[in-house]
């Protein structure tokens, strides 16, 4: 839940009903920020004591103590303080005193569904994975290390070789052939893991092929506010491939756009001013033989947005779905999965680190169908608390896409399981969801499916973020901290 300045036209007259001067004040002080967020959507001691207070700062309203007071603000935004205060009285009334997870409509499968666990040897120092990418070119595996901003590649056999350090972990890698026909990677580098407005993210190009990859490395864009994705399009038609990043930040960040010069050098323009952007996909969404731009905004005002590219060098915006501020969106994929010939969305939340910690019920894999002009309509939902990752595939090779998901947050104390799921797909919308037995192996932070065996069968690698992170009470870890991945090889059968 972020900022923003809520100017009311005429002040609210209040009525002195509890029930109804909330419903009010909510739908017209919290909507104009953000989806609203229901009393039942966090529980009574998370509103009083957490998300209540952190909100009241960007109404004007001042917390000493358990005693609010307006602050002395000359213009008329944010909220009176008896609005503040019916506004409290409201949620503490209304929300209810626990969350309780929600049960799995279908059970979970314990098995290991045509998988096998490839491991590597350990490292000789606590793991801190935070990418895990094969370049599809070569199929060589890497991978990135938070401690060390170290930057890996793996053999066949899962054998690692440090190749450099980059500037700050990286969280995300395009790869590519520059002119000279050498294998070269575009690293988004996060600077700061955890949601700050500290911006000293960066686009890093490297020479892959480089004998010594720190001395052959070039900047892209610096100074950049928590870079979670950068992708690639020739997006003003100059024959020079352009750049955008997803700046999510914390209160301060935005959707950027590099414009590659004639001499190769970037401008960045600010296509989209706001924090939480997560992720991006290329694509001509409106078929005008322009590339857009479709992003996922994972927190504040949750979101999923096209950019359409105006022909001019800009991009006008159209919101295509919001979703509430507890969300924590953070991944989608544009996939069909009714093979109505219109791309359906594949949808996760779980993203846990915000103002309420909690389980929460509405986490979890969702599939929204597209009905036309990129129109979605819900059609199937799975709760996974924490979940933060989908990637779809035809995994077993009988022609619809199945789904793998990860839960970075998930209850690793109570289900555990639910850390990684492969949902195989037997009929339209119809999935056993199976719980492959490998959260005892580690902490799954990143995940990426590739051929990476070369034998026509789509594996799934998993990134092991061996500590840090975990908000559930009572729970210890016994995974080896000194494992950096681990490999899912697939020998599924139709």
């Amino acid at each position: 839940m972020n900022s923003c300045k809520n100017k009311t036209k005429q002040p609210y007259q209040l009525t002195g009903n509890v029930l109804v001067d909330g419903q009010n004040l909510a739908q017209e002080k919290c909507t104009s920020c953000h989806a609203l967020v229901p009393a039942n959507a966090l529980s009574k001691d998370v509103w009083e004591k957490h998300v209540l207070p952190y909100m009241a700062s960007f109404m004007h309203i001042s917390i000493y103590g358990s005693t609010y007071y307006k602050r002395n603000v000359a213009d008329t935004a944010g909220s009176s303080l008896q609005e503040w205060l019916a506004l409290v009285a409201y949620y503490k009334k209304t929300a209810p005193d626990t969350i309780v997870a929600a049960p799995k409509p279908i059970p979970l499968i314990n098995d290991w569904a045509g998988f096998t666990l490839k491991m590597p040897a350990p490292v000789n120092y606590n793991s801190f994975t935070t990418m895990v990418a094969v370049n599809p070119y070569t199929h060589k595996l890497y991978s990135a290390d938070f401690t060390s901003s170290k930057l890996l590649g793996w053999d066949n056999n899962l054998k690692s070789d440090s190749l450099g350090t980059l500037p700050s972990p990286a969280v995300n890698v395009n790869f590519t052939k520059d002119t000279a026909g050498n294998n070269t990677g575009y690293f988004s580098c996060i600077g700061r893991l955890e949601p700050a407005d500290f911006p000293n993210g960066k686009i890093v190009k490297v020479n892959l092929d480089a004998k010594e990859l720190n001395s052959d490395q070039t900047f892209i864009a610096s100074d950049l506010p928590r870079p979670q994705q950068t992708v690639f399009a020739d997006f003003n038609k100059d024959g020079l491939t352009d750049m955008i990043v997803c700046g999510a930040g914390k209160l301060k960040g935005g959707v950027f756009l590099l414009k590659q010069n004639p001499d190769h050098t970037y401008s960045q323009e600010t296509i989209y001013d706001k924090p939480g952007a997560v992720q991006a996909i290329t694509g001509d969404f409106n078929k005008d033989g322009w590339p857009d731009v479709m992003v996922l905004i994972g927190s504040g005002d949750e979101g999923l947005w096209q950019f359409l590219n105006d022909h001019k060098g800009g991009f006008t915006k159209r919101n295509l779905l919001r979703f509430p501020p507890v969300y924590g969106s953070s991944s989608f994929q544009l996939a069909d999965m009714d093979h109505d010939g219109n791309p359906d969305l594949i949808y996760t939340c779980g993203y846990n680190y915000h103002d309420s910690r909690r389980i929460k019920p509405y986490h979890g894999l969702y599939i929204y169908t597209n009905t036309g002009n990129w129109n979605f309509k819900q059609r199937w939902f799975y709760p996974i608390n924490g979940c933060t990752k989908a990637i779809a595939a035809d995994f077993d090779g009988d022609g619809d896409l199945d789904i793998a998901t990860i839960a970075f947050f998930a209850d690793m104390k109570n289900t555990p399981a639910e850390e990684f799921i492969y949902f195989e797909q037997v009929k339209p919308f119809d999935f056993k969801p199976h719980a492959i037995p490998v959260s005892q192996y580690g902490h799954w932070m990143c995940m990426e499916v590739a051929d990476l065996n070369n034998d026509g069968k789509p594996d799934i690698i998993l990134g092991n973020y061996s500590s840090g992170f975990l908000f559930i009470p009572g729970f210890k870890p016994t995974w080896d901290k000194k494992l950096p991945l681990i490999v899912l090889e697939n020998h599924t059968k139709k």
